[in-house]
């Protein structure tokens, strides 16, 4: 069974979850002010509060792509994502960069998770 959750503008849904894997689709800071710094954590925790509602959490990331418009923030990002996972629980991870992502947006993460096992 597909169950999908999250629908944005008729264009995708934040989470689809199928064969207790969790696919998210791009998750972009809610506070477009924010530095790549604040809005790495923003991001972040936003991803923490979809994981619990779907059966899981940060240790259940597998693999990750971010996208951000210039490799030079990259270092700011990278200080908050060492603060957010545990070593022994790193995920695969590409960073692309050069991307117009809009207006403000600094970091566009996609992911996909295990559900947490019982």
């Amino acid at each position: 069974m597909i169950k999908r959750t999250g629908l944005y503008e008729g264009l995708l849904h934040e989470v689809v979850e199928h064969n207790g894997m969790l696919y998210f689709g791009g998750v972009v800071a809610e506070d477009l002010s924010l530095d790549m710094a604040g809005q790495t954590n923003d991001v972040l925790q936003q991803v923490d509060k979809l994981l619990a509602i779907h059966g899981s959490n940060r240790d259940c990331i597998l693999s990750t792509v971010l996208y951000v418009p210039d490799l030079a923030l990259k270092p700011a990002l990278n200080d908050v994502w060492r603060r957010y996972f545990a070593s022994d629980h790193l995920p695969t991870r590409a960073t692309i960069g050069g991307v117009d992502l809009g207006p403000g947006v600094l970091l566009e993460l996609v992911l996909t998770a295990a559900v947490e096992q019982a």
